[in-house]
């Protein structure tokens, strides 16, 4: 039997992380990949809970034995999904959620098209600027080049099967926990998972 595997998408400060803690607290059927990245963490994240911190070195040998599924090169910083975790996790049965750009969305989807593509929207691109100004994480230069990319990011919308808007933090909540509940009850997959109780009141 294999989980569901869904793909959350959003321009930087849309919310996406925040959304998708909640869905993991909501839903314990549900793993999140942790991806690896280049990028130094900020002050709040733990190595291997948030991302797995690497050296530029370290990741470009971990893309040439082809360890990752997808990889994308981000606001200057490495990221990547490992291959061997995926798999394995899917194998068992877990749902899982991976927090990607829209060009590592567009590498999960060729190799792997039963993916479900959820993008994250800001309700406006004033509001995406004042929540990365209250987020006081990054220097103004980095949130213009992140405001930038945003409108970039957002052009690639129409690839995804879902679209939520961030307007109302507990509403887009439910929204995604949503998505994911009613993916888990499709007819193929309960199908497979309860093939002996059906079969046994047929």
């Amino acid at each position: 039997m294999t989980g569901n595997l869904f793909i959350v998408c959003a321009p930087s400060g849309a919310g996406k992380s925040s959304l998708v803690r909640e869905l993991l607290i909501a839903d314990s059927q549900v793993r999140l990949s942790v991806s690896y990245t280049t990028r130094a963490p900020r002050t709040s994240e733990v190595n291997g809970r948030d991302y797995n911190f690497v050296e530029e070195s370290t990741f470009q040998e971990m893309l040439a034995r082809g360890d990752f599924v997808e990889s994308a090169l981000v606001h200057g910083n490495h990221y990547g999904t490992s291959r061997l975790w995926l798999d394995e996790q899917r194998a068992t049965g877990n749902d899982i959620v991976l927090e990607i750009d829209w060009q590592g969305a567009a590498q999960i989807r060729k190799m792997i098209p039963e993916a479900i593509g959820i993008f994250i929207l800001p309700p406006s691109l004033e509001t995406l600027m004042l929540r990365l100004n209250k987020r006081a994480q990054d220097p103004p230069d980095a949130i213009a080049r992140r405001l930038a990319a945003a409108r970039a990011e957002i052009g690639h919308v129409d690839d995804f099967n879902y679209v939520i808007i961030n307007d109302d933090f507990s509403g887009a909540v439910l929204d995604l926990t949503s998505i994911v509940r009613a993916a888990r009850l499709c007819g193929p997959l309960q199908l497979t998972r309860h093939r002996e109780l059906i079969n046994r009141m047929r």
